[in-house]
């Protein structure tokens, strides 16, 4: 069985002459929740954009079975969808649904299966009351909730997410969560907010430099204050991680982990 990440050798040069990565080797299983954590500058944004073939580079990269290359990139961006930081960046239509409904319509899809991607998603990120009013409207969080929708009506593998708590508040913070918690997909968190990560990601990886320099079970990683300081990185002034408890996986309906296809 293919992982949902294979990632060899990967290395990105922008052309001003930065190295963004250097090197990086990742492997992630399906159904697997991983942090992706690092100072600012470190690789972690080049690293997102190379998932999904955005960004083309040396190295070995096949998501979802699938090799990354220029004649596959249709592929691989229908199996990996990324959730930018700032949620107006991917919704822009005038109302809610038309927003959910506008990558499947792209795909061609007939209109009723489209309309119950559209059903399905907005009740997986419990926002189907907000379907018929406009994104800006919404709240911050509300918003970033519905691009995750827009994603998840693509029905992809892995969901990529940049900074999804940033700038949230604590209700807004602790809903995206719960939320998330329940996607029977792969996912990748890319973020500074480190208790965010304790809670949700079974595993993480420092990238520092457009290198790896620590990869294990989250708790591991952030309990090593050594290694955190090395790099940047701290938890905030009485975080406590032993209080913190791990989030389930969600239990697969058909019993044999990552669920493809979205259930009606």
């Amino acid at each position: 069985m293919s992982c949902a990440i294979h990632a060899h050798g990967i290395r990105h040069r922008y052309p001003n002459g930065h190295v963004a990565l250097d090197g990086v080797d990742l492997h992630v299983p399906h159904g697997e929740r991983i942090a992706i954590l690092g100072p600012n500058g470190a690789g972690k944004t080049t690293l997102m954009l190379r998932l999904n073939g955005l960004l083309t580079g040396e190295g070995e990269l096949e998501v979802a079975g699938v090799r990354v290359g220029s004649k596959t990139l249709r592929d691989v961006r229908a199996r990996v969808g990324l959730i930018f930081q700032d949620p107006d960046d991917q919704l822009f239509m005038p109302t809610v649904r038309e927003d959910v409904a506008f990558g499947p319509l792209n795909m061609g899809l007939p209109h009723p299966e489209v309309e119950r991607r559209v059903l399905h998603a907005l009740a997986a990120v419990r926002m189907s009351d907000v379907a018929d009013r406009a994104p800006h409207q919404l709240s911050l969080g509300q918003r970033r909730r519905v691009a995750i929708a827009t994603v998840m009506a693509m029905d992809p593998t892995l969901l990529v997410l940049d900074e999804p708590s940033a700038n949230l508040d604590p209700r807004s913070r602790r809903e995206l969560l719960d939320v998330l918690e329940t996607i029977e997909r792969t996912l990748v968190i890319v973020t500074h907010d480190l208790p965010f990560a304790a809670e949700l990601c079974e595993r993480a990886v420092i990238l520092a430099r457009g290198r790896v320099v620590a990869d294990g079970p989250c708790r591991d990683v952030l309990g090593d204050d050594e290694l955190l300081a090395a790099n940047d990185l701290e938890l905030p002034a009485g975080f406590v991680l032993d209080a913190i408890e791990l989030r389930p996986r969600p239990v697969a309906e058909h019993g044999h982990g990552h669920a493809h296809a979205m259930q009606p």
